[in-house]
């Protein structure tokens, strides 16, 4: 394959072309589980009604479904779009907040050109390229932005006779100053929030600021490498996807899809560790070819310095990064932190690939408002969801004992102690949102054109089951769970789908969706979520927007609400095409949403040039709380 082909594919293609797996696996035996749109496991299976294993008494019945649109909500839901332009309800008003290359310092002030990107030398000093997770922070009166930046698109971001692939050491070094997180303040200047240019919180963390690491895996041999022979000092985070915040006010990124980073110019040895999580061969962007940090034939541990929960204080530009091995390593889509009954803090996360799993880590200390924060990301248990087809489930420990691995080899490779311990496969699950005013948690779960025909990546089975019922399942749903004893710290949960996204004017059976959706609402690939404070659920999504076939009304990606008493969910916001929506936080006021808009078409928003992913600001023009 050509190196611009390369830079083309989606993560998962990727993923699939480096380590391809068998394409019939056995499961002629699956049951069709999903016959019609209210068939689901026999009736059992319910839908946003908040029936967890009640029977049929619990269903989310059809009049509840299929009440007037937008009945739940304080907007008036708006239809799809096809354009490439921002669309909000009546009532609602939208600008760009900052964009791919706008100033962070007055040195850069005229760093960006339409027809060339950025310069090298201006890479680290602007704000970052695909922006996706983001949090909001105050110190006294000042709001500040803690902003993913999540990959390239090198086709965009290179000199045009690069061809999508960079050509020198250089152009290696625009593309990792691109990636890895924005710090910012911002602040309303009286026409709306705006980055404050030279503000000491302005800060950008790339692949190549320097990091340290703790919990049980930091210093072991499995992170040495020859820069740094002690295991503590990895440089750089990469991929950061979703984002999340600690109880004590710092920042969550979150590493995913760091395979494709690493090549070889040269033999290495190609071992388990490496087969599961897709690294080998030739990465993405060449690093390889000019920093042998990248290179497996000359470092060959330093990918497992990557795929961590890494926090930031965002309030300290003087700070030194955290890697928390504790947490685990995996394709970190987002961390949701929250807080047990007896204390204990429980942090929520997805492992973003077809066929992997969800995680939760236990601290074994206790937190408390102002106290001491130290070893409560190093020091507790890792567990990995198992889901029944009854509705119920339980968080199965990664221990020695459990696993038959080193402590330091569960933590490196959690994967494969996932997979020891018989956790369930899922529909690549990515943002998990705790609900602010209940015991419950919701996770979306992508897609996964691979279940019931592939194994994942390790070899584990992935039949239609549990929550994700559908063969060859490219539409996606988002699974809620309720632990036992409304204490997030135990050990077991009941479960149900909130929904079930599909396509009801091409299906009538499962691949319609549940009952709350229809084709006002319809929507493919959940991906982002996040709880406002009056608790709805906001859904951002990532799918196919090519509005043909079984996508065919769909429109383009968007943001939707949904009430989770209800069941009811309504289309908020809608993106260029091409665009992904992803990252969602608010201002300390709960009256504007800052919305992130990664990888768009066309030349939005300047309508000229380059197309620029950029995070958007929206508010109601009442002057209303929107989160």
């Amino acid at each position: 394959m050509k190196d611009q082909d390369i830079v083309d594919l989606s993560w998962d293609d990727f993923d699939e072309m480096r380590d391809p797996r068998p394409d019939n696996n056995g499961f002629d035996a699956v049951v069709e589980r999903a016959i019609s749109r209210r068939g689901f496991l026999g009736g059992a299976l319910a839908f946003g009604s908040g029936a967890l294993a009640m029977g049929s008494a619990g269903l989310l019945s059809s009049t509840t479904a299929a009440r007037a649109e937008g009945a739940a909500f304080t907007f008036k839901p708006i239809p799809i779009a096809t354009d490439f332009d921002i669309h909000v309800p009546e009532g609602y008003q939208w600008k760009v907040l900052v964009r791919w290359g706008d100033a962070l310092f007055s040195e850069a002030k005229d760093a960006y050109s339409p027809e060339t990107g950025v310069s090298v030398e201006m890479s680290d000093k602007v704000f970052g390229e695909n922006t996706d997770g983001m949090e909001t922070f105050t110190d006294g009166d000042k709001t500040i932005l803690a902003i993913n930046s999540e990959y390239v698109n090198p086709k965009i971001n290179l000199p045009a006779d690069s061809e999508g692939m960079p050509k020198n050491a250089d152009e290696v070094t625009l593309l990792k100053n691109m990636q890895g997180v924005t710090v910012m303040e911002v602040a309303d200047m009286g026409n709306g929030f705006e980055v404050v240019v030279d503000s000491p919180y302005n800060r950008r963390i790339t692949h190549e600021t320097q990091m340290t690491m703790d919990g049980p895996a930091a210093g072991s041999d499995l992170v040495k490498t020859n820069a740094d022979p002690e295991g503590m000092s990895p440089k750089g985070t990469m991929n950061n996807c979703g984002s999340g915040k600690t109880l004590w006010g710092t920042y969550l990124t979150c590493e995913e899809n760091f395979n494709g980073y690493f090549g070889a110019t040269g033999e290495y040895e190609v071992t388990e560790g490496l087969k599961r999580y897709g690294i080998g061969g030739e990465g993405r962007y060449a690093y390889e070819k000019f920093d042998t940090r990248y290179d497996l034939s000359k470092e060959p541990n330093e990918p497992n310095r990557h795929g961590w929960v890494t926090e930031i204080n965002p309030l300290d530009p003087s700070s030194t990064p955290v890697k928390h091995t504790a947490l685990g390593r995996f394709k970190h889509e987002n961390a949701e932190m929250v807080q047990a009954a007896d204390g204990r803090v429980v942090v929520y996360m997805g492992d973003d690939e077809r066929g992997e799993f969800m995680y939760k880590f236990v601290s074994n200390g206790t937190y408390t408002e102002g106290g001491s924060t130290e070893g409560l990301l190093s020091d507790g248990t890792l567990y990995v969801a198992k889901f029944n087809d009854d509705m119920t489930g339980e968080w199965l420990a990664l221990t020695p004992e459990t696993t038959g691995m080193s402590i330091e080899e569960i933590l490196v490779f959690s994967r494969e102690a996932g997979s020891k311990v018989g956790a369930t496969t899922m529909d690549r699950p990515e943002w998990i949102a705790a609900n602010p005013l209940k015991c419950e948690a919701y996770c979306a779960l992508t897609n996964n054109k691979n279940r019931g025909v592939k194994t994942n990546a390790g070899g584990d089975e992935q039949p239609a089951m549990g929550p994700n019922p559908r063969e060859t399942n490219n539409y996606g749903q988002i699974v809620r769970w309720r632990p036992e004893g409304e204490d997030h710290g135990s050990d077991k949960f009941g479960w149900d789908l909130y929904v079930m996204a599909g396509n009801p004017t091409v299906y009538d059976n499962a691949y319609a969706g549940s009952e709350n959706v229809n084709e006002g609402n319809m929507f493919n690939s959940p991906d982002g979520m996040a709880f406002s404070s009056d608790g709805y659920l906001w859904i951002q999504t990532d799918g196919d927007d090519s509005n043909e076939g079984e996508f065919a009304g769909q429109g383009n990606n968007q943001m939707l609400i949904g009430n989770t008493e209800t069941g009811e969910i309504g289309r908020f916001l809608t993106a260029p095409n091409g665009a992904e929506v992803t990252g969602l936080t608010w201002s300390p006021d709960k009256k504007v949403a800052f919305v992130g808009i990664q990888h768009p078409g066309g030349s939005w928003p300047d309508g000229a040039g380059k197309p620029r992913s950029s995070v958007i600001a929206v508010w109601r023009e009442d002057g209303a709380l929107i989160g």
